[in-house]
C-alpha cells in the first residue's frame, strides 16, 4: 500500500514539474550528480535534484521492494526555494504530502 501511494505521489510530482516548465531533457553534469550536499544544492537547482536524483532513487527502491525513507523533509526546502512563485505552490503541496506519507509511523 505504501509503495503504491508513494509511486502515485512521485508521478504527481513529476507531472507537476512538467506542467510548471521545470522538467528538462538535459541531465546535470557528472559533477553535479556526484554532489554530496543536501539536495545537491551546491551544483543544481532543486527541480533537477527532484527529476534526476530523488524520483529515480525512489522508483528504484519501490521497484526493488526496498525500505523507503522514514524521515524526509523536502517540502521545507521547496518552500524556501520557491516561496515567491505562486504557480509552484501546488508542487510544494505535493512534496509536503509525500513528506507526511513517508514520515507516518509504520
Amino acid at each position: 500500500m505504501l509503495y503504491s501511494q508513494t509511486q502515485a505521489k512521485l508521478e504527481q510530482i513529476a507531472l507537476c514539474l512538467q506542467q510548471s516548465g521545470l522538467w528538462t531533457p538535459i541531465p546535470p553534469s557528472d559533477e553535479a550528480m556526484a554532489s554530496t550536499a543536501p539536495f545537491a544544492c551546491d551544483l543544481m537547482p532543486l527541480e533537477h535534484w527532484l527529476q534526476f536524483i530523488f524520483i529515480p532513487r525512489m522508483r528504484t527502491l519501490i521497484d526493488a521492494g526496498q525500505p523507503l525513507p522514514t524521515s524526509i523533509a523536502i517540502a521545507p526546502m521547496a518552500q524556501h526555494v520557491w516561496q515567491e512563485i505562486t504557480k509552484l505552490q501546488p508542487l510544494i503541496g505535493l512534496l509536503n504530502e509525500l513528506d507526511m506519507l513517508l514520515n507516518e509511523p509504520r
